[in-house]
């Protein structure tokens, strides 16, 4: 196994250190995980289906929002979905919601 380059500098004298790449030049330390199950940088719904922009989704469970009173009932449709970096990988908008952010984990592609 190689080790990669470091991503905030491309320096490659990067080493390994217990769970975690390190760069000697920039400090820079990211997870050995989070290179190895990246390799694709595709989102996936629950069922392993590639998600794209616009498409449309379905909530596969109820989900409590902060703040509000109601919840995202299970097999609500979301249609043009956005992909964003980060937790929350995908950006919509839920009629009677407004803009929200949810996880691939809890959506699956119609």
């Amino acid at each position: 196994m190689t080790i990669p380059n470091c991503p905030k500098c491309q320096c490659e004298y990067s080493y390994e250190d217990q769970h975690m790449y390190v760069c000697p030049e920039c400090a820079h330390e990211w997870p050995i995980k989070a290179t190895e199950n990246n390799d694709d940088n595709s989102v996936k719904d629950a069922h392993g289906n590639v998600l794209q922009d616009g498409d449309s989704v379905s909530v596969i469970k109820d989900l409590k929002p902060k703040g509000s009173s109601n919840a995202i009932k299970a097999g609500t449709k979301v249609k043009n979905i956005r992909l964003v970096d980060g937790d929350h990988n995908i950006d919509c908008k839920i009629d009677g919601f407004g803009a929200m952010a949810l996880k691939s984990e809890f959506v699956k592609k119609i």
